[in-house]
Formats: structure tokens, sequence, C-alpha cells
């Protein structure tokens, strides 16, 4: 089913941290897979990589489908400071990067035609136009990439800091954003974040193209306003998704999935924030009430990171919460948990997460209803879009960041996507349906899969391009 020259050789770069590597393999694994180009995978590797880095590396490399080459670390130490954000410090490494990618692209034969950047990589434009290569942005979701793209106009339009404005940023065509709801770099102005920020947003539209993990059903309305507004700079926009890391059958019997097998469809709740999220000691304690009160099986995921060692997390759980509760959930402290297998066993019923965009696409593919409970980065602008548009989450009253999130509310959510009544009943329908749409764009001839086909189409003719010269 190939659709374009073997020959056709392009270029991802993708930046650190697992969940951008996964999502980036996956595209770099439909192209070969479905489309038949020659994809060369770079990934900037870091100082301290942690362990789901190393081991989704090494597992892409064992599966041998992409040329995959880790840039060495780059020394940041002098233009940011140890305790940036992660926006900041992710898109320092990626500009500091630049030489070295330049370097690696020139030894590459055949020469590429094409370069894909997630949005801490733009940057990496600059070189893709030396090497006369098109240039595509790759990013998580729709309505972040419309606000990042019309940045640089509502910078001139709006006065004062966007968290106090007393009405909804207004992107032309799209959901209104509450103040509450921006991105982590629009929380302050005054921060050079925020001029970063400003940075990706006119470096994106320099790009011959936008892509977004996402299908056409999944955001219509964002999809639309992008492609017909002329604010947004006219780009072609791709909805390619949903790529996601499959469930590997193979290798994954565990005490959590034999647990699992034991208990009934749809019946326990899984609780996780990611490998980098994570809840202060109070809210682990009012977590656990509300998991306990609610009276629903469930798997809790606790991690830990540098600051914590020598912090034994079951610590802040209540007095007595695991002989209580031992007939009835899983406690889990590890770095890494197998989340498509737990999310796709057919026991699992809800997610509790922290809404990054990974972790959504896995949800709904596995149809299984959300509470969302976002942490940082879009994820704030992810859960309004699950839980207000398409109606197959929940999320608190109080923001996670704001403040601590009640026992009580926490049981009610759990009540609210678990039992079995009306409202429930009702996200599980619509989470289906997304579920068959998700299926049906990346089946041959669907949506999705035809987007990656013209762009795979117009990588092929650039090399024609390129030979004519």
């Amino acid at each position: 089913m190939a659709t374009s020259n073997p020959q056709t050789h392009v270029v991802i770069v993708s930046s650190p941290q697992v969940g951008h590597i996964v999502c980036n393999l996956e595209l770099g694994n439909r192209l070969v897979m479905d489309h038949n180009l020659h994809v060369t995978f770079f990934v900037v590797a870091e100082s301290k990589a942690s362990t789901g880095e190393s081991e989704t590396i090494q597992s892409a490399r064992a599966e041998n489908l992409l040329d995959i080459i880790q840039l060495p670390p780059v020394d940041i130490s002098g233009k940011v400071e140890p305790n940036s954000p992660i926006f900041t410090t992710l898109t320092t490494i990626m500009r500091e990067t630049n030489p070295l990618l330049r370097s690696a692209i020139s030894a590459l034969k055949p020469r590429p035609t094409a370069l894909f950047v997630d949005i801490f990589g733009t940057a990496a434009l600059d070189v893709a136009e030396e090497f006369h290569m098109l240039k595509y942005v790759f990013v998580t979701t729709a309505l972040p990439l419309a606000l990042a793209v019309y940045i640089n106009i509502l910078d001139k339009e709006v006065e004062g800091e966007y968290v106090d404005q007393k009405e909804p940023l207004r992107l032309p065509g799209c959901m209104p954003v509450r103040p509450d709801d921006v991105v982590d770099p629009l929380m302050n102005r005054t921060k050079h974040e925020y001029r970063v920020f400003l940075q990706v947003g006119l470096e994106i539209r320099r790009s011959d193209g936008l892509m977004v993990n996402m299908w056409e059903d999944l955001d219509t309305k964002t999809l639309k306003a992008m492609r017909e507004e002329e604010c947004y700079g006219s780009l072609p926009v791709y909805a390619v998704g949903p790529l996601f890391r499959p469930v590997e059958q193979s290798g994954l019997k565990s005490e959590l999935l034999d647990w699992l097998d034991e208990q009934p469809v749809e019946s326990v709740i899984y609780v996780s924030f990611g490998v980098t999220g994570k809840l202060s000691a109070q809210q682990i304690t009012e977590l656990a009430w509300g998991l306990e009160h609610s009276q629903q099986r469930f798997v809790l995921v606790l991690r830990s990171n540098n600051k914590d060692k020598g912090i034994n997390l079951l610590d802040y759980l209540p007095d007595g919460f695991l002989e209580r509760t031992h007939n009835l959930g899983l406690v889990v402290t590890a770095d890494w948990v197998p989340q498509s297998a737990i999310l796709g066993h057919g026991s699992v019923g809800g997610f509790l997460s922290h809404f990054g965009w990974n972790s959504v696409v896995e949800s709904i593919i596995s149809g299984v209803p959300m509470i969302a409970w976002p942490l940082y980065a879009e994820h704030k602008m992810n859960a309004a879009l699950l839980a207000e548009e398409l109606r197959v989450a929940v999320r608190p009253k109080i923001a996670p960041t704001k403040g601590v999130v009640g026992r009580e509310e926490i049981e009610m959510m759990i009540r609210k996507v678990m039992e079995d009544h009306e409202e429930g009943k009702a996200m599980r329908a619509r989470i289906q349906e997304l579920k068959n749409s998700g299926e049906k764009a990346w089946a041959k001839g669907g949506s999705s899969f035809n987007a990656l086909s013209q762009i795979a189409k117009q990588c092929e003719m650039n090399l024609q391009r390129q030979e004519g010269k």
C-alpha cells in the first residue's frame, strides 16, 4: 500500500522526555509502515535520561523501522536558570542543538526532503531551509496550536495579564479559552518563558504545514477555523491521529495485570498522573479518602521524583488505608506502569488522569471515560475540550494547581464516571463513538490515513524537485 517512492527520506527531530518521544516515534512508524518512507529519527539526549526514555528508545531500535540517532546532550547552564520552566528549558535545548543537527543532516544519504519537529523544536526550521527541506510542525492538539499561532496578535490586543481578564480569550472561530485554562507560558507576561512562546508562535508560521495528533471528529470547530481564518497564517492543517503506543502483547504479565484479570468488567478506576505529575502530601491524603469513600475498585499509581528521595509516598495515605482497601484496590509506587495495557483491559471503566494528550488518546481509543486532573502545559485546555465540548470527562470545580481538591468532590466525580446512572451511561456511549471514529480515521482510506498520505506525496514531490536541480 505504498504511496510514495521508497527512497523518499525524511527527518523527525524529537525533543527529550518520554511523552514527546513516544508520539514522534509513532509518527515515524506510520510514515514507514503505511507510506513507505525512509525515516531518520533524531532524539536529543538528556544528561540524565529517565528510565522511560531509555527503554522507549531501546524498544524502537529493536523494532528496526527507523534509523534512530541520538544527538549528544548540550550545555544550557549559561542560557537558562537551573529551575526554569519546562517550556523554556526544552526550547533552549533544541535551539542549542541546531549546530549538531545541521552537521548530522549534512551527512545523511540519501538527501532528506522534509523535516518534522514538535513544538519545542521550531528553531530547527532554519536548518531545514538551509537544506531545501519541507518543514512540518507536529503538535498534540488543535486549540493550543491555534493559541500558539495567534498569540502574537493577542499580545497586541490584550492589556494586562491574561489570567486577570474578566472574559474568555477569543480565538477566531474556536472555543473561547478561559483565562485560568491558558498554557503555562501565558501565566505571567513578564517572564522570559512568555517571550519564548511568542517566538515559537512566529516560527510555527514559517512552516509548510501543521499536524495535530487528533482526528477530524475530535475538534472539528478548531480545525475548520485554522483552515479558513486568515489570522492563523493560511497554513495547511493535517489531523493525523490517533497516534499512540500500541499495547505490547508479550512480556506484560505482572501482579497488577493479574489482579485486573480477577475484577468485573468496567469496575476499576485507574488513577495516574503521568511520568512527571506530582501531588502534595495533603492532596494524596484527600485522593485516598475519596477513593475509599467511593467504594469503587481502583489502581492508584504514585510516582516520586528526585526531590522525594528518601520519602515514602505511602506515608501520605490515611492511617489504615491499605488495610481497609486491600480487597478493593492496588497502590503502585513505580516509575513506569504498562498504561496502554491497563486502559485496554476490560475491567477498567474510568481513568483519573493529569490529561497529558498521550494519556487522553489512549483512554479514548480504549473507550474509557475520564476524570480530568490537569497539572501543567496545555492540560487545562485539553480538559476543557473533553469535559465541556465532547462531554466524555468531568473535572473538579477548583483547579488542582490552585488548591486541594477535597475528598467529597473526588468521591462524587468517581461515582459520576463509574456508576451506572444516566450521566455515566451517556459518557460511555459518547466515548465509544469517539473510539470508533478514531479507529475509522486511521483505517486505510480514513481521514487521518489520507492526511498523512498527502504529506508523504508532498515529500516525494520535493525529492523530485531536488533531483531536478
